[in-house]
């Protein structure tokens, strides 16, 4: 049987380490968003940091950037099964996006853990 003292320990180790994991997650954080076309819809993800540099935090900084610039070169992500066999949400190609009179960006989430893009 446990005793109290080994209770406790045992909560400040798992304490520190969901704050430890929590942080990574805060660091790495991914925001995904959905272009949509007439022809298709896809997954693309950008890092706070490259948020930062767009000029905003959503979904309209990032569609205002596309149209200023009249392209942007993101990272596309899909999910995959990541080696301990979960799906995740990974990015799997770097793309060049096209201003377009058609375009709408949305915010997109998804139930699955978020890989950052390299």
């Amino acid at each position: 049987m446990l005793s109290r003292c080994d209770l406790i320990k045992g909560g400040a180790v798992a304490l520190l380490t969901f704050s430890i994991q929590g942080a990574w997650a805060q660091e790495t954080r991914m925001n995904l968003f959905k272009i949509v076309t007439i022809k298709d819809e896809i997954v693309v993800g950008l890092s706070a940091e490259e948020l930062q540099t767009l000029g905003g935090h959503d979904a309209s900084a990032v569609a205002h950037a596309l149209a200023q610039k009249g392209d942007l070169t993101v990272w596309q992500y899909n999910v995959h099964r990541g080696p301990n066999g979960e799906l995740q949400q990974a990015p799997t190609a770097k793309i060049g996006l096209l201003a377009n009179a058609s375009l709408r960006v949305e915010p997109y989430t998804t139930p699955y853990q978020i890989v950052p893009h390299p």
